[in-house]
């Protein structure tokens, strides 16, 4: 509210007296409050930046089924999939600023395609109102089975003693697998070699088969081949433990400072009254809270989260930084990412 009262403040003629002024800002401030407590009187869209299937659309559904049950009004999921997500983030960006268009903002979309350079029609940090953090989806340090290590300090070892030999695979270019392999390359002072493929699916096929030697993966995809013996998960990206698997150890306990976790958060187009950002993040928040639902996605391999809308924007802020660096050490450009 206080954002409200100093832009209401900003457009007042000088000449306005004292007295008038409080008044008609007395009277800005009651209507958003009004308009704040009838919010929403009608659905709200929700967009996802991906298809259908995969954990930002379950996390996309799961979200939007209790935001519904908790205002008695439907929130719809609007699945733009697209351009590596940005085609979603710009449609995001560019809807009427009105609470009633809501997107699903990834790390992808806000940070890394932004970092890497990527020809985009939105800024992350100008174009939208952040609302809050919903999950963390961190990556997983991953090997193959007859890779002689099954920690992080002994595959460093090996790949320090076997230089240039040891080829790890991504999605492609410029892909938040492929930076968190570029990050454990420069943490961990070792030359491995990225093969970049055309989507996760190839690059886990090859893994499997001893094609590379390591990777990057998501928890949901890896996990199954983990159970199946085909593959070794030997840490998490997450800079802590996380609670859907406590036994694994982050690499960060080796590489301090390493952290490669992908995370969503709500966010609204900028322009959006703080009333109803404000009234958005407070029932995100109870809702991500609730521990039955927070069960319910931690079994997806993602951790729930909250934050205050600043706590999202200064998220976002850090990110670009951290990744441009990691993307500029790296020699990464848009057209090697194409």
């Amino acid at each position: 509210m206080d954002g409200f009262k100093t832009f209401v403040q900003t457009l007042m003629p000088n000449s306005i007296g004292g007295s008038l002024k409080l008044l008609i800002l007395a009277g800005a401030l009651a209507t958003a409050a009004a308009v704040a407590q009838s919010y929403p009187n009608k659905p709200v869209r929700l967009i996802v930046p991906y298809p259908p299937g995969g954990s930002v659309d379950f996390t996309g559904r799961e979200l939007a089924a209790k935001m519904t049950e908790a205002w008695g009004q439907q929130v719809v999921l609007d699945n733009r999939g697209g351009a590596g997500s940005t085609l979603g983030h710009g449609l995001g960006a560019k809807a009427a600023p009105d609470g009633y268009t809501l997107l699903l903002g990834t790390s992808a979309g806000l940070v890394v395609s932004p970092a890497l350079g990527t020809p985009l029609n939105y800024d992350p940090l100008k174009d939208f109102s952040p609302i809050g953090l919903t999950v963390y989806a961190p990556f997983a340090l991953t090997l193959h089975s007859a890779v002689p290590a099954n920690t992080t300090q002994e595959f460093i070892d090996y790949a320090r003693a076997n230089p240039g030999k040891i080829n790890f695979s991504s999605p492609g270019t410029g892909t938040p697998n492929h930076l968190g392999g570029e990050l454990l390359k420069a943490l961990a002072k070792i030359n491995i070699v990225h093969v970049p493929y055309k989507g996760g699916g190839p690059a886990l096929v090859d893994l499997i088969s001893g094609q590379v030697q390591m990777t990057f993966s998501g928890v949901p995809q890896i996990l199954p081949h983990v159970k199946a013996g085909r593959v070794k998960l030997i840490a998490i990206g997450h800079p802590t433990r996380i609670k859907s698997l406590p036994d694994v150890p982050p690499v960060a306990d080796t590489l301090p400072g390493f952290n490669n976790t992908s995370w969503y958060g709500v966010l609204a187009p900028v322009g959006t009254p703080p009333a109803i950002v404000n009234r958005i993040n407070a029932v995100m928040n109870k809702v991500l809270a609730d521990p039955e639902f927070g069960q319910r996605l931690i079994l997806q391999g993602v951790e729930p989260v909250t934050s205050t809308p600043e706590g999202l924007h200064d998220m976002i802020a850090k990110e670009l930084a951290r990744w441009r660096k990691v993307i500029k050490d790296a020699g990464i450009t848009v057209d090697s990412a194409k």
